[in-house]
């Protein structure tokens, strides 16, 4: 690392708050230890649980960086023992923590290098949300050729990324938007119909769009009062999933009959307290079924806008106001 400055400007959350207290600081380089390396961040995806850790909702596990930041992508500068990437590598790397930073250190092992077809940008906004949507849609969902799968929040960073990937595999796609502009962006992205919530209810387009079956697969980041319709769009088998409760809730008053009628599954997880070992193992299985994909260029991030890394209350102001669609990222 002696070719590296000793300081670095970061991002840090001076205080839990609003966009207000992301303020930009000066640090020095981490150092990567056996299985790690330094990144010199190109590009850092911007994600809900930035918002909540900046709100003081969503603290980082132990061990990792109190910098918000979850994925990045950029040039690996440094390595540690046992690392098997080369200085000079173009990776992108879901990292726990330190994303909003000049540099930035990942695990060698969840760290992808970045096809031809993608941007530096666009590699950015994948890592997080990729392994978010791989996980709960095809490992714990197990979404299948032929299902159909309903995504709320469709035009989300996470909604687009499953949207394409869903029907790469061979699915049908039902999303819930709050807007035209929306529903059109996703049916654009492979969408078979997309449900305005303002003025449709999605069970009943669920249902109507399913041949009366109802979604064997949901992707729930709502939850509060979602939680009881969607035991009403389930299939019978059906699988919800639950990633976060954009509601503001994670209470809700539920009939569990429906559970024990239907035969559902309620599962959840969150990624980033995950076990370094668990994220390999979604890297690994995501390099074997998902990277080719992407390196033919048939899926990549929907881009919504792109912040100075020094502006990221102004990143983070956007994702509050919901209207984004795709992802936003910090550049570098």
């Amino acid at each position: 690392m002696t070719n590296l400055p000793a300081q670095m400007t970061v991002v840090a959350i001076s205080k839990p708050g609003g966009p207000e207290v992301l303020v930009p600081e000066s640090r020095a380089l981490p150092v990567p230890k056996p299985g790690e390396i330094l990144v010199k961040v190109a590009a850092a995806g911007v994600n809900r649980p930035d918002v909540a850790q900046r709100s003081g909702s969503y603290p980082p596990p132990p061990g990792a960086s109190d910098l918000p930041g979850l994925e990045i992508a950029g040039e690996v500068v440094a390595l540690g023992d046992g690392a098997k990437h080369k200085i000079g590598d173009k990776v992108m790397s879901l990292v726990a923590g330190g994303g909003y930073a000049q540099y930035c250190i990942a695990q060698d092992a969840q760290a992808i290098t970045v096809p031809p077809s993608l941007s530096m940008q666009e590699a950015g906004a994948i890592p997080e949300t990729l392994m978010t949507v791989w996980h709960n849609v095809f490992e714990r969902g197990a979404l299948k050729a032929g299902e159909t799968l309903l995504i709320h929040g469709g035009s989300s960073g996470i909604g687009t990324m499953a949207i394409q990937l869903a029907k790469a595999f061979g699915a049908k796609v039902i999303v819930t938007v709050g807007s035209q502009d929306k529903a059109d962006a996703c049916l654009k992205l492979g969408a078979d119909y997309a449900v305005n919530y303002k003025n449709e209810d999605f069970v009943e387009a669920v249902k109507k769009h399913s041949g009366g079956n109802g979604a064997d697969v949901i992707l729930d980041m709502v939850g509060g009062d979602y939680i009881d319709r969607n035991y009403d769009a389930a299939a019978v088998e059906g699988r919800i999933v639950q990633i976060a409760f954009l509601s503001g809730t994670p209470k809700a008053s539920a009939n569990f009959a429906k559970l024990m009628v239907k035969r559902l599954h309620h599962t959840g997880s969150t990624l980033r307290p995950r076990s370094n070992a668990d994220k390999a193992a979604m890297v690994a299985a995501i390099e074997a079924k998902v990277m080719p994909l992407l390196r033919e260029g048939r899926v990549k991030p929907l881009m919504d806008s792109s912040f100075p890394l020094e502006k990221a209350a102004d990143a983070h102001r956007r994702m509050e106001t919901s209207e984004h669609i795709g992802k936003i990222v910090l550049v570098v």
